[in-house]
């Protein structure tokens, strides 16, 4: 990294700063770590100040979607209904749905419920009933800028059992959060995600995990919750990424609906549960995005 770049030339971040007042200790430290064996990030990874603030007014959008719908859920809904608040908060801030028409996805917000583990397409004939536990994982773009996140919801008289697999999942997403800070690696916070979920009986959903985001949907890392402490890519300020478990009651195998081609549920039968945040790596620590 630090080679590429005259010591006397604008650095690489878009601050009109010389290289060697800005980024050029910190393109020496990853170099470093990378020569110790370790995955580091690339320049086009790390968000600049500018990019963060944009990102960050996505994340508003994002965020009020989730208020809406927290405020208007309940049973006897259909999923359909939530696609329609999705689609009404983001007309309102002239955002765009970014699951919308994605691959070939048909709808502007993914509803899972139950044994559904995530991808769940959004239907009139689909309705909310008494005792579900649903996902709403919502992704919005603001002027070109990506924000994602996602909440559970418990619908009426949810039963014991249920609602703790939803309250340990968002211990174990917050437990990894508490990893995220700069020169660790994902694996920290991958280990404590997974080692909180195994404690409790529980299972992590190993094909499917987390990634980078704010320029694009999905951005590189990937993000494993499945992994071992010091391991996977090193954190450094200004990645943005999500922290997304999807939690199992049972084993970890899921399948995709061959109907639709996009909706996954566990192999077993048994629920399933996700919490989504989207994170940003701070000189200090982090700071959530969107929630």
């Amino acid at each position: 990294m630090a080679g590429k770049i005259g010591r006397n030339d604008p650095c690489w971040c878009g601050s009109g700063r010389k290289y060697k007042q800005c980024h050029e200790e910190f393109d020496r430290k990853i170099e470093v770590i990378r020569n110790q064996g370790h995955i580091v990030p690339s320049h086009d990874i790390i968000k600049t100040p500018e990019q963060i603030l944009k990102i960050k007014e996505s994340a508003k959008v994002n965020i009020e979607c989730l208020d809406t719908v927290a405020d208007r859920i309940c049973a006897g809904m259909s999923t359909e209904d939530i696609n329609s608040i999705i689609n009404e908060v983001c007309k309102k801030y002239g955002a765009i749905p970014a699951p919308l028409n994605y691959e070939g996805f048909p709808k502007s917000v993914c509803t899972s419920i139950n044994d559904a583990v995530c991808h769940g397409i959004p239907s009139k004939d689909e309705i909310l009933m008494d005792g579900d536990i649903v996902n709403v994982d919502c992704s919005t773009i603001l002027d070109g800028y990506f924000s994602d996140s996602s909440r559970m919801f418990c619908i009426g008289n949810v039963s014991d059992e249920d609602r703790k697999l939803v309250e340990v999942t968002k211990e174990a997403m917050m437990l990894g959060l508490e990893e995220v800070k700069p020169w660790g690696f994902l694996g920290d916070m991958g280990q404590a995600v997974n080692d909180h979920v195994k404690k409790h009986g529980y299972s992590v959903v190993r094909e499917i995990g987390g990634h980078g985001i704010g320029l694009e949907f999905h951005e590189d890392p990937w993000v494993s919750y499945v992994t071992k402490r010091g391991t996977e890519m090193l954190m450094v300020p200004g990645m943005i990424f999500t922290i997304e478990p999807m939690v199992n009651m049972g084993d970890p195998e899921v399948f995709v609906d061959a109907d639709n081609n996009w909706t996954v549920y566990t192999e077993d039968g048994e629920k399933s549960a996700q919490w989504e945040i989207q994170v940003l790596v701070t000189e200090t620590g982090h700071e959530i995005i969107s929630y």
